[in-house]
């Protein structure tokens, strides 16, 4: 089994996915909180970044992997992965960097909840081809 687009797109995923890790670990250094927030509000903001990210990729790389599997059409995997991907960074900067929503954010969500609606539908139409 060969799946090359859900490589390409979990493997910069993963990469984003560090960097999110990465902020959290540094400003729990650099504020000596080890456990919680802290009662900081730029730190929640990280925390949640990252654990955003954390609770949507998941499930729609899951998806696209069984896509893939299912030899959909690469164009749309393709499609998917991208939004996910500039969905997935775009919320995480919008949410580090402003307070409330943003621009950002929005767009970040939209491009997050059309990646993983395509890929839901794609994957029950699979069962009908």
């Amino acid at each position: 089994m060969n799946t090359p687009i859900t490589a390409f797109y979990a493997g910069l995923l993963g990469i984003l996915f560090f960097y999110l890790s990465a902020l959290v670990v540094k400003s729990r250094l650099s504020k000596n909180i080890l456990l919680g927030d802290g009662g900081d509000h730029h730190f929640q903001q990280v925390i949640r970044a990252h654990g955003n990210f954390s609770e949507y990729t998941p499930i729609v790389i899951i998806l696209l992997f069984i896509a893939e599997v299912n030899l959909s059409q690469s164009i749309v995997l393709h499609l998917a992965g991208t939004a996910l991907l500039a969905g997935r960074f775009l919320h995480a900067f919008g949410m580090r960097h402003h307070s409330g929503s943003s621009w950002q954010r929005a767009s970040g969500i939209v491009l997050t909840f059309a990646s993983l609606i395509t890929l839901s539908i794609l994957n029950i139409l699979i069962l009908y081809r």
